[in-house]
């Protein structure tokens, strides 16, 4: 793998946007290509990591990949003042790394390239 990532920011709300799965697809298409990925998402893409994904758009997929990625071992870099109280959010106990927009900042410069949704 190489040593800079590619950084796919996700900032679509899953419950009203099919492109917040559209990006996880592609972000997972990057990662079996042998690239070191950095998923991070930000405001109402938090939802990806929703348990009840009959309320998301494209939800029975968002779960297989979501699925894929957990078995891979890679995390997500969930903005901070974004993640939801909600009990069920994250059930699943995704590897989530709470992040501040500085830091996502700090990702984005030492990315390799990026992919914006």
């Amino acid at each position: 793998m190489s040593a800079s990532p590619v950084l796919v920011l996700i900032a679509s709300d899953p419950r009203t946007s099919h492109r917040a799965f559209e990006a996880m697809r592609i972000g997972v298409g990057v990662v079996a290509g042998e690239n070191q990925v950095t998923f991070v998402l930000t405001d109402g893409a938090v939802h990806l990591l929703d348990d009840d994904t009959d309320e998301l758009v494209d939800g029975d997929d968002i779960a297989k990949f979501r699925a894929s990625l957990r078995q891979l071992g890679v995390p997500f870099h969930v903005e901070a003042s974004a993640i939801p109280d909600a009990s069920d959010w994250n059930a699943d106990k995704h590897p989530v790394v709470p992040v501040s927009r500085e830091d996502i900042a700090d990702l984005m410069r030492h990315a390799r390239s990026f992919i914006v949704f």
